[in-house]
């Protein structure tokens, strides 16, 4: 039995994206070409977030579409909110299973390569060329609770209470969503005082280690599990190098390969 491709979409993945993407009803009347069928063009999308491939150049023998049809329904998806409720869901199915732990959240920062597009700045690390740059939270275990994109010159800890902000409602279980971590562990990039205090006020409890103090807090133990979900989700080639002049479907493949992060765990529970 051939081995399935990283880009197939399994009927169980599709049975919770195929209720969010919206309904379009083809005209009684002029209705034009047949709409191609959204389960292809979605592994169309799959195929360029994982080779990281330019559009034009989709494979039109694999079946997916053109390039064009796949960027168009991903635009259209976009605007539609549908990868964002993706996420939500999975989110959801994992706290149902148990797999989620809010005991504690972890952050960081991650630049990334740049051709073109808005959301840029010029990165410290990279001789002032500018870029963009990747922020993500995880739960305790690396799980992505939510990722957001900035310029490459926006320090980190700018960008701490927004994804705390960012982390969606959870449900899965009886009761209120769980929303909050209860510790967020950061590294001396996140050392500010005025954002502990922001970050309490949220009900959260910071634990970030401190700038001019020799290392070994300790925190390492804690934060290596968003280094690992970085290096997961930048193995989605097309994440690796910022090509979208748009920033919305650049956040469009962060936030769909996070789902797809998720769908990998919870299949990894069974």
């Amino acid at each position: 039995m051939a081995r399935p491709k990283p880009w197939d979409v399994d009927d169980e993945l599709w049975a919770l994206l195929a209720p969010l993407l919206p309904r379009v009803e083809r005209r009684t009347r002029y209705p034009g070409r047949r709409r191609h069928p959204d389960r292809l063009v979605f592994q169309g999308i799959l195929f360029v977030l994982h080779t990281g491939i330019a559009w034009e150049h989709l494979p039109q023998e694999l079946g997916f579409g053109s390039g064009m049809t796949c960027w168009r329904r991903l635009a259209e998806w976009t605007e539609a909110g549908v990868w964002p409720r993706l996420h939500e869901v999975l989110l959801a199915k994992l706290r149902g299973a148990d797999a989620l732990d809010f005991s504690r959240a972890a952050v960081d920062g991650a630049h990334t390569g740049l051709k073109r597009g808005s959301k840029t700045g010029r990165s410290p690390v990279d001789r002032g060329r500018t870029g963009s740059k990747h922020h993500l939270i995880t739960d305790a275990t690396g799980i992505p609770l939510a990722v957001t994109l900035t310029g490459g010159n926006r320090n980190d800890v700018t960008r701490l209470v927004p994804l705390l902000q960012a982390v969606p409602p959870v449900r899965g279980k009886r009761g209120r969503p769980r929303r909050r971590p209860v510790v967020v562990p950061g590294d001396r990039g996140y050392d500010h005082d005025k954002y502990r205090r922001l970050v309490r006020a949220l009900g959260v409890r910071p634990l970030i280690a401190r700038r001019g103090v020799e290392h070994g807090s300790g925190l390492g133990t804690q934060r290596w599990v968003v280094e690992r979900a970085f290096a997961h989700l930048h193995w989605f080639r097309r994440l690796r190098i910022r090509w979208e002049i748009r920033d919305d479907i650049h956040e469009a493949f962060l936030s769909l390969a996070c789902s797809i992060m998720c769908w990998r765990r919870l299949k990894s529970l069974r």
